[in-house]
């Protein structure tokens, strides 16, 4: 393997900032908007990289620093700020999220916040204000959305009589996944409070008027009422600490609702522990249409074993995804040679090597590599001859340069259409990924023969 080089440099970094998450995250609630403290070039980037991915409009505010801001803070153009988004959306909640600047100067988000409140509450209704601190110079774009997650619960939900409902945190997946994932909850009879929730906010139909706030959203009356909740299910193998975000240790922690920790639910074996996990809550067994999904699932193993098997993947992005993707890719025979990401919560290595435990030998295990750009994985692309890349969209430079597939998977997909529709949870899931893998194995195969084939 490739020595690592001597430089702390990023160049194409594997990650995202930290308040980029955090908008995410806030995005999915009910009657809110992100609010980014800071200059407004953070906003202005950040609206557009998610417009990239999900093909909607999104509204970011900003407190709109300037250079005399960093010299004698940014309390004023925060209140000046969030008094504006009042008056011209009226939102339920803002959510606001500290930027490098801000984070920099150190301003005392909490006490302007608690200033602003008895400086413009008298005798009027103020939306809440939920703040997370993220500075982009450290952590990741799913660090400030776990961040912005845990805050909200933190904030906002109280204590309340025991009910029968669940809490779902499935991290940042697609709007597709959201949807599919309420779909399982309702059909094993759970009520459930899906937080954050983007099935909506950030797929929407297309209407006559532009909405300021879309429809949609965890509601939050039911956020006020997760702490009653007598479950909590939270993806994330990386996710079991409360130093990276955990809302649900921190719901554990403060409302004894347990918390059942997950890997994503990508592809059978980790979809099974979820199905099982929901068999115990709901006293109920697993119903047939899913049943019927995992057995046509198998099938479409079977039947696609012979194009995949023995063939070489890297697969790179955010932590929790690469761990999923990694235990989907491995059950149906594809060697993960490379498992990188830019996080750095110092626990991928230990959950790469859980999820394929009985399916890779000691010999067969992946490199595995936190911190990563894509300057170092091109690197170590060179050496170990991937016959395809798993990932987001950045990687599109490093699949052209080695002639090979790039199987589009996770934020930000900006090169194609359709990203917030990509399903890639359950057995659902896994099929469409399972048939996109092999279609472009296959299509490879067609492309690099001097006569190809025309049937399987």
């Amino acid at each position: 393997m490739s020595k690592m080089p001597n430089y702390i440099s990023t160049t194409n970094a594997c990650k995202l900032c930290r308040p980029l998450g955090a908008a995410l995250a806030f995005r999915g609630i009910e009657g809110a908007v992100p609010y980014l403290h800071g200059s407004q070039g953070c906003a202005t980037y950040m609206r557009r990289y998610i417009i990239s991915h999900f093909n909607e409009p999104i509204d970011i505010a900003s407190s709109s620093l300037s250079e005399k801001h960093a010299v004698y803070g940014g309390a004023a153009n925060l209140k000046l700020g969030l008094k504006n988004v009042t008056s011209k959306y009226h939102p339920q909640l803002i959510g606001i999220a500290t930027t490098c600047l801000t984070e920099t100067i150190g301003d005392d988000v909490p006490r302007i916040l608690q200033e602003y409140a008895k400086e413009e509450g008298t005798g009027q209704t103020l939306p809440l204000n939920v703040h997370v601190s993220t500075p982009s110079y450290a952590g990741s774009h799913m660090e400030g959305f776990h961040g912005a997650v845990k805050s909200v619960v933190e904030q906002l939900a109280t204590a309340a009589p025991t009910k029968r409902s669940i809490n779902l945190l499935p991290g940042l997946v697609s709007s597709a996944d959201y949807r599919y994932l309420s779909e399982i909850m309702q059909d094993f009879g759970l009520s459930s409070t899906i937080l954050p929730d983007l099935s909506e906010t950030l797929d929407g139909p297309a209407l006559m008027e532009y909405e300021k706030i879309p429809q949609g959203g965890t509601p939050l009356a039911a956020i006020r009422g997760m702490g009653g909740a007598r479950a909590t299910i939270e993806f994330g193998r990386t996710m079991n600490t409360n130093k990276h975000g955990s809302g649900g240790l921190s719901l554990q922690e403060h409302f004894a609702c347990p918390n059942h920790c997950l890997g994503l639910p990508l592809g059978i074996g980790e979809t099974d522990r979820l199905f099982a996990l929901l068999e115990t809550l709901s006293s109920r067994t697993t119903p047939h249409k899913y049943v019927q999904e995992r057995g046509r699932l198998v099938d479409s193993y079977v039947d696609g074993h012979k194009y995949v098997f023995g063939k070489r993947a890297i697969i790179y992005g955010d932590e929790d995804l690469v761990v999923g993707l990694t235990a989907f890719l491995a059950e149906i025979g594809i060697k993960p040679v490379l498992c990188a990401s830019g996080g750095k919560s110092g626990l991928l290595s230990e959950a790469v090597a859980a999820v394929t435990k009985g399916i890779l030998g000691a010999d067969e295990m992946p490199r595995v590599l936190e911190g990563m750009d894509f300057f170092d994985i091109a690197a170590e692309a060179e050496q170990l001859g991937p016959d395809l890349l798993v990932g987001h969209s950045k990687g599109a430079p490093l699949a052209r340069k080695l002639n090979i597939p790039l199987i589009r998977v996770g934020f930000p997909i900006h090169d194609r259409i359709g990203g917030q529709r990509l399903l890639h949870l359950g057995y659902r899931g896994a099929q469409m990924l399972f048939d996109t893998v092999t279609n472009s194995l296959i299509e490879k195969k067609q492309n690099d023969s001097p006569i190809g084939y025309s049937y399987m």
